[in-house]
């Protein structure tokens, strides 16, 4: 016979809570709390525990912490992300490990949850920092449970507030364009300019710049393609591959840039070096030329630019942002920008230029009293 639950009780969360009993196979037995919005559901649930249970669909008791299962979560992790994803991977579950980590991963509760987020918030942890490590939390509940050793997602009721979004970034207006193009062109390092200029030409992300070599643009159909990235982890730059498989794209090169990267590359030709060594060697390199520029440098020397041209502050992801934003501006389908941007699906694009695009729609107004009105000839 199976051991009949507790009582229902009402929680100051104002759920209910019913605990059942399950007897294991050393003829013990394992307490489980149930919840519902009513004492009726909540008994309902608990039964309907015990009937799966005794039917052997309920994990059987494991010993494992959600440290333990956390860094096997990662180490898999480990097989399908960039380095540097993986690093803020770590960092962001890191912040859970000393909470939760120790606790064993069946007994974890929502509330151990909550008050984790809650205490990592008063460490200073921001709303963003606290979603990454609740995703991330969710994800390794959502792996347990298809692994069969959870017989529920405690996270599935929490949440993060999210705070009101400031704007995602400042687009620039057209003679703030035009300015920009001259003062890159009139950069004394060739390679500092002109991979800023491709930031703005064409909406490249600093790594995706960084990571080119002379080899991923064909200068006679004028078109570049990304294929790796330039990135900064734990003070080193290291290579890697684009950020989402749609990040690996082909796009069309402008003229005004085009004509700019065939005469550097025929300087090259005339200093005496090979076709076949250009093809492998970074377009834009420091001191060092078998590897590209600091990370830091493009953000470095667009500071100093706008500070002397008197123009606010810019990132250099604002020139890959105005990119997108004179795309759609001047009428380019959601889908293409896209496409050119390197975004996983065109909802992306939607979310960040949704206020531009709010706009556009805005200006198209029908009025019905022009379909009655007679339409001049041709």
């Amino acid at each position: 016979m199976p051991k009949k639950g507790s009582k229902p009780r009402y929680r100051e969360d104002g759920r209910w809570e019913y605990r059942v009993y399950l007897r294991e196979e050393d003829g013990g037995y394992r307490r489980v709390s149930v919840y519902g919005r009513t004492a009726e559901q909540a008994i309902r649930k608990g039964r309907e525990l015990q009937i799966q249970h005794e039917r052997g669909l309920v994990p059987k008791k494991d010993p494992r912490t959600f440290g333990a299962f956390a860094e096997s979560w990662l180490a898999r992790k480990e097989k399908t992300l960039a380095p540097k994803t993986l690093n803020n991977y770590r960092r962001e579950v890191g912040y859970l490990l000393p909470y939760l980590g120790p606790k064993k991963l069946q007994s974890i509760r929502p509330v151990d949850i909550r008050q984790t987020l809650d205490a990592l918030a008063a460490r200073g942890i921001g709303p963003r920092g606290l979603r990454k490590s609740l995703a991330h939390l969710r994800a390794i509940f959502q792996d347990a449970l298809a692994l069969e050793l959870v017989h529920r997602d405690p996270t599935a009721a929490i949440r993060v507030e999210a705070p009101t979004r400031s704007k995602v970034g400042r687009a620039l207006e057209p003679e703030e364009v035009e300015i920009l193009l001259r003062a890159f062109d009139g950069w004394p390092t060739w390679e500092v300019g002109m991979a800023l200029r491709l930031c703005l030409a064409l909406g490249l992300r600093e790594g995706e710049v960084l990571g080119l070599k002379w080899g991923d643009i064909d200068l006679e159909r004028g078109e570049l393609t990304i294929r790796r990235a330039w990135t900064r982890l734990e003070g080193k730059g290291i290579l890697t591959e684009p950020k989402t498989p749609a990040a690996r794209r082909t796009l069309p090169i402008p003229q005004a840039t085009l004509e700019r990267l065939r005469a550097r590359y025929a300087q090259h030709l005339a200093e005496g070096v090979r076709p076949q060594e250009l093809r492998e060697s970074f377009i834009f390199t420091g001191k060092d030329p078998s590897r590209p520029l600091n990370p830091h440098t493009l953000n470095h020397a667009l500071r100093k630019i706008t500070a002397r041209l008197g123009i606010p502050h810019l990132r250099v992801h604002d020139l890959r942002h105005s990119y997108g934003s004179l795309l759609l501006a001047n009428g380019a389908p959601l889908e293409l920008v896209s496409e050119r941007m390197g975004h996983a699906n065109p909802s992306i694009t939607l979310n960040v230029y949704r206020h531009l695009l709010g706009h556009e729609r805005r200006s198209w107004v029908l009025d019905p009293e022009d379909l009655s009105r007679p339409r001049p000839k041709a």
